[in-house]
């Protein structure tokens, strides 16, 4: 795939993680080309890309879209997330090193301070302090295999996980979680980690329901 695909590529997904695109917005290939100075076939190469890595979906005379799941979809996705998430803290737990230990100490204070000060505003804030935490965790793992696997997964549920610290109490919660999960991967206690780490990321179907619908 050319450079100009790549940059394309890139560029869609820093949108997709910084909110800019949300699930179900129409990716304007015209203003793409524009902005990025470039012919419309990288802009084409770079979407079958992420359709292939299911990020995006092409619709009948509205183009191509962000993925956004359907509720069998979502749910379907969110238990491999939560598979992928528990294995890369157990894979932490077992293999940390002090540098990455550091990391994610500083990761779960940074999340930590936020709830102390911030409480449940800047809600986009923290949920960058929460990607830094989880990212943490997944390079804690040692496996790049995986760690790729579960930042390509994440990209489907982003917009999801960032709405829902928008319900009262959820940012609290979650700082408490990434606390009790990092304690369990530093005391080396794998199974611990892993089943943190899966029910943390995971929510019920009428959660599920509430998040879905706020695309609507």
């Amino acid at each position: 795939m050319s450079g100009q695909s790549e940059t394309v590529i890139t560029n869609i997904l820093r949108q997709i993680d910084d909110g800019v695109l949300d699930p179900g917005d129409v990716i304007a290939e015209d203003a793409l080309q524009m902005r990025l100075g470039i012919s419309r076939t990288p802009v084409r190469e770079a979407l079958l890309k992420l359709e292939a890595l299911g990020l995006v979906q092409r619709l009948p005379r509205k183009g191509a879209i962000v993925f956004k799941p359907s509720l069998e979809e979502f749910l379907a996705i969110l238990e491999v997330h939560a598979k992928l998430e528990g294995q890369a803290a157990s894979l932490a737990a077992r293999r940390l090193s002090p540098t990455r230990g550091k990391a994610l100490e500083n990761a779960v204070l940074a999340c930590e301070t936020h709830q102390i000060n911030k409480g449940e505003s800047d809600t986009a804030a923290y949920y960058q302090l929460n990607l830094t935490f989880h990212a943490a965790v997944a390079e804690a793992a040692g496996n790049e295999f995986l760690y790729e696997m579960v930042k390509s997964n994440a990209r489907k549920l982003m917009a999801y996980y960032r709405a829902r610290y928008k319900f009262r109490g959820v940012i609290k919660a979650s700082a408490h979680e990434h606390r009790q999960i990092s304690t369990a991967i530093l005391d080396r206690r794998a199974d611990d980690a892993e089943d943190l780490m899966a029910r943390h990321v995971h929510f019920d179907q009428v959660t599920a329901m509430d998040l879905l619908a706020s695309f609507d």
